[in-house]
């Protein structure tokens, strides 16, 4: 479903054929329920009109969903106050690409409207919070060269997601950093000087390697830190943050959720995550989740529009 390139349309036939089918679950559940509700068979002619109205319903649904899942994301802009972030600082602007899903329909041309809109951004830091890709570097070396010219004053930086491990991190991991795009793997780094500086830190997915298991080690990656200075955690799995928060991270920076991606199952997701989307703060830590810049599996986004996040930090005001 790569290659040739003039093959990639045949990877619609089964991925919007996943969402069709998913919608249509959804939608005979629902009358299935109200006429539960209701207590009786409904007639012949009350279950042509219901077929028709559930063809129908799931027409539009996936016509609305391919629209959303094809538009180009939207620029979510978030102010995020911190209580001890550096005076000097205050408006650094971080943006943040998550869950780009580059594959068989995803592509180079999506990857080089994402790099242009970034750089219209213009923001200090750029990070990349997980599931780049899906698909092995073989497949897709050519489809992510575009990211190799995202470029900030202090960086650009990417933490693994689930879907990174599917395609094979390690083989990833090097042709991003060719890219010139610094990975972090349970590791932090030091962003501005002296007092005026906070610490940037990455682990690695929580989900990530089932065969060997998961390899995030946010002790490791916090281990020795002044802890006087702000920190940044950027975690791909927002389940990450129930203990980032017990260790004072300031900020969770995290995607893989999608939003929930398709009405309704953000319902679902909820069941499994502490935050489905938006900022969140537990005590003096807060969590921000990306509802995702590209999409997974069924070229459908229902309700859970993707986006490009642009977040600035201030400091906090005094109460």
């Amino acid at each position: 479903l790569y290659r040739p390139p003039a093959l990639r349309w045949l990877a619609w036939i089964p991925l919007l054929w996943m969402g069709v089918l998913l919608l249509t679950v959804v939608t005979l559940g629902i009358t299935d329920g109200l006429l539960l509700l209701q207590g009786a068979a409904p007639a012949e002619g009350a279950a042509r009109i219901r077929a028709v109205a559930v063809v129908g319903v799931v027409a539009a649904a996936t016509a609305v969903g391919v629209r959303a899942a094809l538009a180009f994301p939207r620029v979510e802009r978030v102010e995020v106050r911190i209580d001890r972030w550096p005076e000097s600082l205050d408006g650094f602007r971080i943006v943040q690409l998550s869950d780009i899903h580059i594959g068989p329909i995803l592509r180079s041309e999506f990857a080089a409207s994402l790099v242009a809109e970034v750089e219209r951004l213009a923001p200090d830091l750029i990070v990349l919070t997980g599931d780049l890709v899906d698909g092995s570097v073989r497949q897709l070396e050519a489809e992510v060269e575009p990211l190799g010219e995202l470029s900030a004053p202090h960086g650009v930086y990417f933490v693994t997601g689930n879907h990174d491990y599917y395609s094979g991190a390690e083989a990833w991991l090097a042709r991003i950093s060719e890219l010139g795009i610094r990975p972090l793997r349970n590791e932090r780094v030091q962003i501005g000087d002296g007092e005026e500086a906070f610490d940037l830190a990455g682990v690695d997915d929580y989900r990530g390697d089932w065969v060997r298991g998961s390899s995030e080690d946010l002790a490791r990656a916090l281990r020795d830190r002044d802890p006087d200075r702000p920190v940044v955690l950027l975690a791909h799995d927002p389940t990450t943050f129930k203990r980032a928060s017990s260790m004072q991270v300031d900020l969770q920076i995290s995607g893989h959720t999608h939003g929930g991606q398709i009405w309704p199952f953000v319902y679902l997701v909820r069941l499994a995550m502490p935050h489905v989307a938006g900022l969140l703060r537990r005590g003096r830590s807060q969590l921000y989740v990306s509802r995702g810049t590209g999409f997974w599996g069924p070229p459908i986004r229902l309700f859970a529009p993707s986006e490009i996040t642009e977040l600035v930090i201030r400091r906090a005001k005094p109460a």
